[in-house]
This record gives C-alpha cells, structure tokens and sequence, in this order.
C-alpha cells in the first residue's frame, strides 16, 4: 500500500490517497480505449481513503449500468472509474504526482485490444476478467 496525491490537467480536482494499491492494471477493453484514447491504467484503493482538496471540477458519467467514470468537467482528464454500489475506487495511474512507488501488475481485457500494438512486457494477460 501506498499513499499518493493527483489532480486533473487544470487543477479544479486535487485529491489525495492513504493506501492506496501499489499495483497497476492495465485494462484493453473497448470502452477504456475510447474513454481515455489508447488503454485505461490504474491502482486501486477504498473510496472512503480519498481525500478531496477541491472537487469543483469532478462530474461523474454514468458509463453503464453497473459503473461511472469520474472526470474534469474543467479539462476533461479522465481520473476516476468506480463500480456501483462497491465502496472501491480505480485512480488513474497518469493523474497521480509521484507514481514511482506503482508497479504494471497484469493487463485485463486483452481479447478486446487494439489491433495497432503489441503487449511485450511478460506480464500475465487476462483475456477478458
């Protein structure tokens, strides 16, 4: 577990983390890709562990029926993925300050990647999850 800060592009939503995963799936599903524009990477932690220092910015997508996306309605950074009534939350690993402490741990969804790259690194690779 680590503890960690981030914010979007804009600042209008700063947060910060106490122990949050140290780990980092990579996810290759289609709607990641089109959300955040290539693959969807992230730690995970409670939600209860956040810790917001402004929020003015966050607004929530309903992005189907069972989860939302939480993102800048300032510069439109994608930060947040949260399951429905589950009390975790998935960090986007690009919007943290200092990720050096995380790690790639598996790539989830790969049956559904990109046609355009490969995925070399040796890392398990879930078909689907």
């Amino acid at each position: 577990m680590v503890d960690i800060t981030g914010r979007c592009e804009c600042g209008k939503v700063r947060f910060s983390v106490d122990g949050a995963r140290d780990t980092v799936t990579v996810c290759h599903c289609s709607q990641c890709r089109r959300n955040s524009g290539h693959l969807w990477a992230s730690t995970q932690a409670p939600f209860d562990a956040v810790t917001f220092e402004t929020d003015e910015g966050l607004t929530w997508f309903a992005s189907s029926a069972w989860a939302k996306r939480g993102f800048c309605s300032g510069c439109g950074s994608t930060l947040f993925y949260r399951l429905n009534d589950e009390d975790g939350i998935a960090i986007a690993a690009g919007c943290i300050d200092d990720a050096s402490a995380l790690k790639v741990s598996k790539h989830i969804f790969v049956g559904s990647k990109g046609p355009y790259y490969e995925i070399a690194d040796g890392l398990p690779q879930i078909e689907t999850f």
